[in-house]
């Protein structure tokens, strides 16, 4: 009855999460109540089991905290960059006026900054980028639309390029050089193909005159750009080095950033420059989000739920490739938070250890199928409300395209699977 009533809440509080805008209720909102009923009707439940539950309530928060004081880092010191007007150092790097070359320009920047920055803020540093190189509404609708795809591939292969690998990173089900050796080309391929559509489009075409930017250069912003890059990048050394779970290294690199911004510009009373005034500014919203979600898939965990349902997926559908190539899909219409936090709950290390090809399939798929809709991942949440792109024409315009180089990304990752296991 509990596993039932359980079943019925999820799907519920899933739709409300899902129709946020037409209900004007915050996401977080929903996820946090959700996360709060489901224990209490698992406790409630199980009055005989309840001091059982406790310490399992405690052992999933212990390993949620992991993944929020990583993200709460990550952000800081993103925040500390653009703070600091460090992002002008890329808008520098593009010069062109040939339409076809500044996409594969924009593209390929942010395919290799996305792996650092995490794909959502590099989403919105280069759409911000190109409002003030592009004056045409539909030109630019297009380059934010191969951004966000972009963006998403790039994430794919990194361990903190997107919040769904950085959750598997730290889960322990899959490692950072692996990832990296794995997923690089077939995230390459997925860019790739709907990046060569779009470029033989424009063949020929011209932009106007590049404007100047008028930012006001902040003090030490190349500085302070080089070093927050070089914290992100650092962390997967640390991990390997160290042994420490990430959040430490990413913890390391923003108390570096601090010590040096606090001796930088003490002299200057600028203290919006500091680490103490930037924190105010992280996304704390998106991050009770995350705790929100990942609470209520270990209620369900907890309730055994997740693993009735992997012994009936296995039943049904027997090639797990098939399955996860159709997760994939299904993340660009449902959040893929919670669908890989729900895989993870379904299959446990002991059966599919690190680096197994279903742990890399589902960092792939749930990274790049997200680009399938553009309500499909945060990046393109996001850049739908910057630029008003609606549904139905990224529908029309891009998830064809998208939808071929998805396909042949995950082709190209089997291929190269099959290469170095045989």
């Amino acid at each position: 009855m509990s596993n039932t009533l359980l079943i019925i809440l999820f799907i519920v509080g899933y739709a409300a999460i899902a129709l946020e805008h037409p209900l004007r209720v915050s996401k977080t909102a929903t996820a946090l109540l959700l996360a709060v009923v489901s224990w209490v009707i698992l406790i409630m439940m199980h009055n005989g089991t309840k001091n059982s539950l406790l310490p399992e309530l405690s052992h999933h928060l212990a390993a949620i905290s992991e993944i929020v004081f990583f993200l709460m880092g990550a952000m800081a010191i993103v925040e500390l960059i653009d703070t600091h007007r460090g992002f002008r150092v890329v808008s520098n790097l593009v010069k062109t006026k040939n339409k076809s070359s500044l996409l594969w320009i924009i593209c390929f920047i942010t395919f290799f900054l996305s792996p650092i920055l995490d794909n959502l803020t590099t989403s919105i540093v280069m759409v911000s980028i190109l409002r003030k190189m592009i004056d045409d509404k539909k030109d630019r609708m297009i380059f934010a639309s191969m951004v966000i795809v972009a963006a998403n591939a790039g994430g794919a292969w990194s361990p903190i390029g997107d919040v769904t690998t950085t959750m598997l990173w730290i889960g322990g089900q899959i490692s950072a050089t692996n990832i990296i050796k794995m997923l690089f080309i077939p995230s390459l391929v997925s860019m790739l193909l709907p990046l060569i559509y779009f470029s033989f489009k424009m063949k020929g075409e011209k932009i106007n005159e590049i404007e100047k930017d008028k930012e006001i250069p902040q003090p030490y912003s190349t500085h302070i750009f080089i070093l927050g890059i070089l914290s992100l990048i650092s962390v997967p050394v640390f991990k390997q080095l160290t042994h420490l779970p990430p959040y430490m290294g990413i913890l390391l690199g923003l108390s570096v950033m601090w010590v040096i911004t606090e001796i930088l510009h003490s002299k200057r009373e600028r203290k919006d420059l500091q680490v103490a005034s930037v924190l105010s500014k992280i996304d704390l919203s998106s991050i009770l989000f995350f705790v929100g979600i990942l609470l209520t898939v270990a209620a369900l965990q907890t309730a055994g739920i997740l693993e009735h349902t992997a012994n009936w997926l296995d039943t049904t559908i027997p090639d797990k490739d098939f399955v996860v190539t159709l997760l994939g899909v299904a993340s660009s219409i449902i959040d893929n938070v919670p669908l890989v936090a729900a895989t993870i709950g379904m299959y446990p290390l002991h059966l599919f250890p690190m680096d197994h090809k279903m742990w890399e399939m589902i960092a792939f798929c749930a990274g790049t199928g997200g680009s399938l809709l553009i309500i499909g991942s945060a990046a393109g949440v996001v850049v739908m409300g910057m630029e008003n792109i609606s549904f139905g024409w990224y529908l029309k315009k891009m998830t064809l395209p998208v939808l071929i180089g998805y396909l042949a990304g995950v082709g190209c990752y089997l291929w190269i699977y099959e290469l170095i296991a045989g």
